[in-house]
């Protein structure tokens, strides 16, 4: 397998199932392999999921004892993948674009500094919406509709190398939620590599 998607769930059983279904109507190469770690979902999720797909060789669900939250969960997934890509994938996604039709700004990140974040915060970007000094929160001066680097992007898309990935000892696990995509991301940069935002494709993110 070329491509190896893993899906971190939790309590998300109906969207999990439809972003497969995306999945295997989206990618028409077959060199891919879907991996869902569920993090011990009260919901049915894992039985739900091996019985839709169960006669579907490629999509693998590990179920986890606990919730061990998006990092380890993750991390989970990677220790089964064989792809030389791994492209992390959120279940609630079927660019980020939203049902609002907006980007995600998530998706476009600059990495965070104490000015970075008064200059978001305080609404500053808003009122100098042409003012690259006020914008380094998402670096929402850049060209949306060209490819180029920036500093982070959102775990919810986030296609990697394995061999960066491997680099970085991929996700640190100190992250439970939240924070460790931009973490992720500053280690793949100290590494030497390049974090690119490509517009060319997108995904619906049901937030």
């Amino acid at each position: 397998k070329n491509i190896s998607i893993i899906i971190v769930s939790f309590n998300t059983k109906e969207l999990t199932v439809e972003c497969i279904k995306s999945i295997i109507r989206t990618v028409k190469n077959n060199a891919f392999e879907v991996i869902i770690v569920d993090n011990a979902s009260h919901d049915g999720s894992s039985e739900a999921i091996k019985n839709e797909f169960r006669e579907d060789l490629r999509i693998t669900v590990i179920s986890n004892s606990q919730n061990f939250g998006f990092s380890k969960a993750n991390n989970i997934g990677v220790e089964k993948a064989v792809g030389n890509y791994v492209l992390f994938l959120n279940p609630d996604t079927c660019f980020l674009r939203m049902p609002n039709g907006k980007l995600d700004d998530a998706s476009h990140r600059g990495f965070p500094t104490p000015w970075r974040a008064f200059a978001y915060f305080s609404g500053l970007g808003r009122l100098f919406p042409k003012n690259k000094m006020f914008l380094g929160y998402n670096l929402s001066h850049m060209d949306l509709s060209s490819v180029h680097e920036i500093d982070a992007l959102a775990g919810a898309f986030m296609l990697v190398r394995r061999i960066a990935g491997e680099q970085v000892n991929w996700w640190d696990e100190d992250y439970f939620w939240y924070g460790e995509d931009l973490d992720f991301c500053y280690n793949l940069k100290k590494h030497g590599w390049i974090v690119y935002f490509v517009p060319k494709y997108e995904i619906l993110n049901y937030k």
